[in-house]
């Protein structure tokens, strides 16, 4: 966006996005790859297509304008954006990957249920109801900074929880149909983006007793 200023960044920081473009399109390709064809019994929500194009504008938006690479390869700043940008890259990758995997055959780019569906609530479906829109925020920030267009989220941002909301309400009125009481009571467990810190407290403390249990001690 030429109306907004750009920073300059440095070249690790682009190999980091372009590393985790690999990755990210590896999940992506391995979900698609595991998805069965819709069945005829189950429900598809088609107007939330508008919404994954308002999203992926959202994304797009961060990338457009002026990249200037004006900072030195290995300069303390360069190398601590390669840093920062590898390290949401690689975690939206594992989350969207982990997210697929644990959907199995409900895994699907448009709403839609199938006619064998469960309700998935593990995983990491156990903290949010929606982790891979959490990890494509986490893509897009990667995004920004890499290109040096962090000003840009002041744009992007907004058109993407646009596009996120209204794809979730439609999401939530198929599971809801679907699943009745049963996703009722998960929803109200279950926040939508952020992790309650209390479950998050309790399962480090059961990682933390597990690994200090008398076979691992010292």
């Amino acid at each position: 966006m030429a109306w907004l200023p750009s920073d300059p960044v440095g070249l690790p920081g682009l190999v980091a996005l372009t590393i985790g473009f690999a990755l990210f399109g590896y999940a992506l390709a391995m979900a698609r790859l595991r998805s069965p064809k819709p069945d005829a019994g189950g429900r598809r929500a088609n107007a939330s297509i508008i919404w994954i194009i308002v999203q992926g504008l959202g994304i797009g938006s961060t990338g457009l304008g002026a990249i200037r690479i004006g900072l030195a390869p290995l300069s303390p700043q360069s190398i601590a954006a390669a840093i920062v940008v590898l390290a949401l890259m690689a975690s939206a990758a594992a989350l969207f990957r982990w997210s697929a995997q644990t959907m199995g055959k409900n895994w699907s780019l448009v709403a839609r249920t199938r006619e064998d569906a469960t309700l998935i609530t593990d995983g990491p479906f156990a903290y949010v109801r929606n982790p891979i829109y959490v990890a494509l925020a986490l893509f897009m920030v990667a995004m920004a900074i890499a290109y040096g267009h962090i000003a840009t989220l002041i744009v992007a941002l907004p058109i993407y929880a646009l596009g996120t909301w209204f794809r979730v309400q439609h999401e939530e009125r198929l599971l809801a149909a679907e699943f009745g009481d049963a996703y009722a009571a998960y929803a109200a467990r279950v926040k939508r983006f952020v992790p309650a810190f209390s479950k998050l407290a309790a399962t480090s403390t059961k990682i933390w007793a597990r690994h200090r249990t008398p076979a691992n001690l010292p």
